[in-house]
């Protein structure tokens, strides 16, 4: 090889290796602003914010990443966005009060809860009407679909239960009594596994989705953080289950836990009040959506720092990653 060539392979090698990781773009809404916040979180920059709807707060991407899905909670409904223009296509019924939902693993329907009416809605997303309401406990929030497509699990913040809910006939086949006011909800990559977040325990448990029983429950305690302000809410677990993520909330921290041997092996340090978190598509990096300090945080997770935070609107909500 020669000697000039060699710098310019480098440095080819170097533009992809940036190009590649510019790919993320962030999605973020804005609870306050009626907005939806666009971010490159490798230049750290807000691109643009976008008006979406009144309150706005869940929000996920279709399975090719087409199309934003957006709980526009203030006018019952949610929005679909084309993702490159991020121009409005269209509206799905939700129930009442959209707060959060979960997409089937095909993308062909949209489960949410309706906390209001103590209901889960069922949404056709190609016909954009409602399959079926489904009754559950008091106070449903958290909400989440198993990758195999087997099962729903909705978690009603006043009854403390888990409702198990069989995607074939949408009908609650069983319920597990959880922690006080669990928040989220989240499947394992193999569908083994449901974990879910108890807001006023600060507790974390993990349940067989077999058995449909609790089989641990986790605790955290910060050196230097009141237990009151330990409040877990989102979770995100790798495909492989070797780590997964926890947001406390008002701690302002992410606990890293061992997902095998469920320890806590660490607290990172992000904005305040760290509500919903996300990966990114490589599962290298983790964006955190920071309400009361009006930022996301970037966590590499590679080096488990925290290398960045970007400053996004008021009261950021929800975080979607599109590669």
């Amino acid at each position: 090889m020669t000697p000039t060539l060699l710098p310019r392979l480098l440095l080819a090698g170097l533009l992809a290796a940036h190009t590649a990781a510019q790919a993320d773009t962030v999605f973020v809404s804005l609870e306050k602003d009626n907005a939806l916040a666009v971010v490159d979180p490798i230049a750290g920059i807000l691109l643009k914010t976008v008006p979406i709807g009144l309150r706005p707060r869940g929000i996920a991407l279709s399975p090719d990443n087409a199309w934003l899905y957006v709980a526009a909670s203030d006018e019952h409904t949610i929005k679909i966005l084309d993702t490159d223009s991020l121009e409005e296509q269209g509206q799905l019924p939700s129930g009442d009060d959209p707060e959060t939902f979960a997409l089937s693993p095909k993308g062909d329907r949209l489960y949410v809860s309706n906390e209001d009416d103590s209901q889960v809605t069922v949404v056709d997303i190609a016909h954009r009407n409602v399959i079926k309401q489904i009754p559950v406990g008091v106070e449903p929030e958290g909400i989440a679909a198993s990758p195999d497509g087997k099962w729903l699990a909705c978690a009603s913040e006043t009854t403390n239960m888990v409702h198990w809910i069989d995607t074939q006939t949408l009908a609650v086949v069983e319920n597990t009594l959880v922690d006080p006011r669990p928040r989220a909800l989240s499947f394992t990559a193999d569908s083994q596994q449901l974990w879910v977040t108890s807001e006023m325990a600060g507790s974390l448990m993990i349940m067989d989705t077999n058995t449909k029983k609790i089989i641990k429950t986790i605790s955290f305690a910060i050196p230097g953080i009141s237990s009151g302000k330990i409040q877990p809410v989102g979770i995100a677990i790798d495909p492989q289950r070797r780590k997964a993520y926890v947001a406390l909330g008002p701690a302002n921290r992410i606990a890293v836990l061992n997902a095998q041997t469920y320890e806590v092996e660490n607290y990172l340090l992000v904005g305040s009040r760290v509500w919903n978190i996300a990966f990114s598509p490589d599962h290298k990096r983790l964006y955190t959506a920071n309400g009361i300090s009006n930022d996301i945080s970037l966590i590499d997770l590679d080096s488990q720092t925290v290398t960045k935070s970007v400053g996004v609107g008021t009261s950021p909500w929800g975080v979607a990653v599109r590669p």
